[in-house]
């Protein structure tokens, strides 16, 4: 008998992995959680049935959340990360030995634990020196910040359930005020392909615009998420993503990545006609 695991991405498309066994399932306190493995991506883990992350494709996620802010603010030393509890976001801002002190915010600590144990390859750099984590809800612990951070970064599960608090006005503009005068917000922006995919989006837009001076999308490939065209949200209360990239600097730091580099910051905010008309939509 072949076990295959199958996310719906609409009413009519069904994205199908084979797996060669499962290797943990329980229900937490907020959601199930599921690790697989597979011979084509690996382990991936799953939450209420949904994809996070593939061991296979993950570096194009967390490169693009974590790369693109850092190489564009000259100076980040103070950094928040709300959800992230595979330790992706952690492993790669882990790359700066510039930054001082990270705080994680994951409402689930079943999360973190079973990353932990099946897969180490994102959950390798979560026990850093640097690294404080909060086992809270990030909605509630952002209201407290003020003029705190240099980058927030925004590791989010889709806008229901547990991450549903993280797509809200409210949230953004709290965001706004726990960053510094100089800060920077990223965030995953969903996809643009599939109709109810392309709602989330812009709702989540709008709200990024009305908080922040700038706000910019830019776009990943990611083979597992809806469509394999996937969304990022850079807002800032002052740099450019692409005026104020500084690409020599980042170049000096001759830092290992798989996805990320300097021609791909540039290119990836120039996006399909299709979807700049959606964000212009809301803007």
């Amino acid at each position: 008998m072949e076990l295959w695991y199958t996310e719906r991405h609409t009413d009519d498309v069904k994205f199908s992995i084979k797996v060669n066994r499962q290797l943990f399932s329980e229900q937490s306190e907020f959601q199930r959680i599921d690790v697989f493995e597979s011979n084509q991506f690996g382990r991936f883990l799953t939450l209420d049935g949904y994809m996070m992350l593939t061991e296979k494709d993950e570096f194009i996620y967390h490169e693009m959340i974590v790369h693109v802010p850092m190489a564009v603010h000259p100076n980040v030393k103070n950094v928040l990360v709300i959800g992230a509890g595979d330790g992706g976001v952690i492993r790669e801002l882990c790359k700066y030995d510039t930054i001082e002190r990270m705080n994680m915010v994951e409402i689930d600590e079943k999360v973190v634990e079973v990353c932990k144990k099946y897969l180490p390859l994102t959950s390798c750099c979560l026990d850093d020196s640097r690294l404080k984590i909060y086992y809270q809800d990030g909605l509630r612990f952002v209201r407290t910040k003020q003029q705190e951070y240099d980058l927030i970064i925004v590791d989010s599960t889709d806008p229901f359930g547990p991450g549903e608090g993280l797509f809200t006005k409210e949230f953004y503009g709290n965001c706004y005020k726990a960053l510094k005068d100089d800060g920077i917000m990223v965030n995953q922006h969903e996809s643009p392909f599939y109709p109810e995919d392309a709602i989330a989006m812009q709702r989540a837009h709008k709200r990024i615009v009305e908080s922040f001076e700038v706000s910019k999308v830019y776009q990943a490939h990611i083979p597992t998420y809806p469509s394999g065209h996937w969304l990022f949200g850079f807002a800032s209360k002052k740099y450019h993503p692409t005026r104020d990239f500084l690409a020599e600097k980042w170049l000096k730091r001759d830092l290992k990545t798989r996805y990320y580099n300097t021609q791909i910051h540039s290119g990836a905010f120039a996006l399909p006609t299709y979807v700049e008309e959606l964000l212009k939509d809301v803007e």
